[in-house]
């Protein structure tokens, strides 16, 4: 998801005290409430009607968060509205908490998507009225965004109902990341074969389209400029050459990714406005690193000014790889330009991607963290186990792209997701329990510096959650008062002699010991040489908890002791918590005693 500067309006101190809750899940989010004694530390403050502040953040923020009855927003936004492509996103949140709904900008402003995070945040269910969301239908007005592409023009409003009334919809990609068919549900309105007959046209392309109506256009950025020019040329030369020669090849404005030049025009005026006026990106080169590029257009002249025999087409070739329109000399009275196109296999985006690692606790729903639950709303693609992924699958949105791999493809799941963030996506990588024990957290973060990551792009956060040694002890009572540790008996990362001397080592120091992966199919002795360590270094009445499935369903838990355990009951989804020298069990509970020297009544 696209990050965006967030208003949070909470005048009341109902109101104020909700927002609180919200601000640490809303990146990039102001709040603001009328002055009082108990107002947050946090919030700024505003004197006068509400329709003034209103009015001044309306062009500053591009979302605002009432937290306020629906009629009184309704009122108060009535006079700033104008047109959905330039209005901020509208979100309305009841004060007690329970209603979360997308008012205004769904998809443009980025409610609908604010809506379900903030939603997630509360734990409640998300308001949203949007046709596409009600057909779990990609939204076509905000398609390209996670993909850095560039809306063209087209008749929006005709191509959205032809898709809310499910009427055929033609759909032309000749570049671009086709990703998002892969999360389109079965009986989608899209036809990917041309078709004359079709009610609308997705047109998804670096080129102009052909006239059709109604038509939409998306543009993935692929299209390189390489620019050469004389000292002190203006930005407008530069502008109307750049126009002249795509409009001459049918190709669009809206696809240009940036300008690639010599690096002696890194301060060229002209070619820094012009690309800080349309967002483009800039790259330059030495001479030296051009005159390597095989060009069709060289000069002799070019070479003996600046050292290269080519500056427009080698730059485009350097970034662009592949050359589709040979240098064109341009002229006014300010100076001279030369201007090449090339083409990039894969568009630019200006996105730097994110990683959520995301601990999904034991497995319900209800287990797992409000944090985690927003992450998961915020994300584009969804990476995970199969069975994980299908844990949480109620709280997942039909046009995420989901990428759920086997059990054994660890690293091949990390892999993935580093390389959809790298595009720059918003990527879940999703564990049961907390991602980071003996979860995916540390496994991406070693494939990253493996990568060379540099620690900021792209951007990693860390969502804990409810670990198995937590879950059990919680059903079963407290035993975890006490020292703890948890060991992993699976010999596929780690040698069995060195789980077997972790073994001793904490039986022998008397911690409380949770057994992870304790058996498998071809994993049977394991577990029973654990047994044996535990039964020379403990008493054998020392209180055992076998749990399988916490959470889940067809959840079981079984207290025993450590003579009486049955090792054949224990399988994947099983973990074993072993008290230590003080665990107690008391009926269905088991508690370790702190040592605060609590007296008995019989004392």
């Amino acid at each position: 998801m696209v990050s965006n500067s967030i208003a949070v309006i909470a005048p009341t101190p109902a109101g104020d005290r909700l927002a609180q809750r919200l601000l640490d899940g809303l990146t990039d989010s102001v709040l603001w409430t009328k002055p009082r004694p108990d107002a947050s530390p946090f919030a700024q403050t505003y004197e006068g009607p509400l329709s003034d502040l209103v009015a001044t953040l309306w062009e500053q923020q591009d979302q605002l968060v009432f937290v306020l009855a629906v009629g009184a927003v309704v009122r108060l936004i009535a006079p700033f509205l104008t047109h959905k492509s330039q209005d901020p996103g509208i979100v309305v949140v009841d004060e007690t908490g329970s209603l979360v709904l997308s008012l205004c900008g769904g998809h443009l402003g980025g409610a609908d998507d604010l809506t379900r995070r903030i939603a997630a945040l509360l734990g409640v269910s998300p308001v949203i009225t949007s046709a596409s969301a009600a057909l779990d239908l990609p939204a076509v007005d905000t398609l390209g965004l996670p993909y850095g592409w560039r809306r063209g023009q087209g008749d929006w409003l005709a191509v959205a109902a032809a898709i809310a009334h499910q009427d055929p919809v033609a759909v032309t990609q000749t570049c671009g990341w086709d990703l998002w068919q892969t999360a389109l549900p079965e009986g989608h309105p899209f036809q990917f074969v041309p078709s004359e007959t079709a009610a609308a046209h997705l047109w998804i392309s670096d080129r102009q389209p052909p006239p059709r109506s109604p038509q939409v256009c998306w543009h993935p950025r692929t299209l390189w400029v390489g620019v050469g020019c004389e000292r002190g040329v203006s930005a407008a030369l530069l502008e109307s050459s750049i126009r002249q020669v795509l409009q001459a090849q049918g190709l669009a404005w809206e696809a240009i990714a940036g300008v690639a030049s010599l690096d002696l025009k890194q301060d060229e005026q002209g070619l820094l406005e012009l690309a800080r006026q349309w967002d483009w990106a800039m790259q330059f080169f030495p001479a030296d690193q051009l005159a390597t590029q095989p060009v069709p257009n060289p000069s002799t002249v070019v070479a003996d000014a600046v050292g290269t025999p080519s500056v427009a087409e080698a730059a485009a070739i350097a970034v662009g790889v592949t050359l589709i329109v040979e240098k064109q000399v341009f002229r006014d009275p300010s100076g001279a330009c030369t201007v090449a196109i090339a083409r990039a296999a894969q568009e630019y985006t200006p996105r730097p991607g994110k990683l959520y690692l995301i601990g999904t606790g034991p497995g319900a729903l209800s287990q797992i963290t409000p944090a985690a639950q927003a992450a998961l709303a915020d994300c584009d693609a969804i990476v995970g186990y199969q069975l994980y992924i299908d844990l949480i699958r109620p709280l997942l949105r039909p046009t995420q792209v989901i990428d759920a791999r086997p059990i054994t493809q660890e690293v091949q799941r990390a892999e993935a997701a580093i390389a959809l963030a790298r595009r720059g996506l918003t990527v879940a990588v999703v564990s049961s329990g907390d991602c980071g024990i003996y979860g995916m957290a540390g496994l991406v973060l070693e494939c990253l510096v493996a990568q060379g990551w540099n620690g900021q792009t792209p951007a990693v956060e860390v969502c804990p959650g409810i670990t198995a040694l937590q879950a059990l002890a919680a059903r079963v009572g407290a035993p975890l008062m006490h020292d703890f540790c948890a060991i992993s008996l699976s010999d596929l990362l780690t040698p069995w002699p060195v789980i077997e001397q972790r073994l001793t080592a904490a039986a022998q120091a008397d911690f409380v010991v949770a057994l992870y992966n304790p058996r498998s199919r071809t994993r049977l002795q394991g577990i029973q040489t654990a047994v044996d360590i535990f039964r020379q270094a403990r008493p054998k009445d020392t209180p055992v908890a076998i749990a399988r499935s916490l959470y889940r369903d067809g959840e079981t838990i079984h207290l025993t002791t450590l003579e009486d355990m049955d090792v054949d009951q224990i399988d994947m989804l099983t973990v074993v918590l072993i008290g230590n020298q003080s665990t107690q069990r008391h009926g269905d509970r088991l508690v370790t005693p702190r040592g605060y020297g609590v007296r008995s009544s019989d004392t």
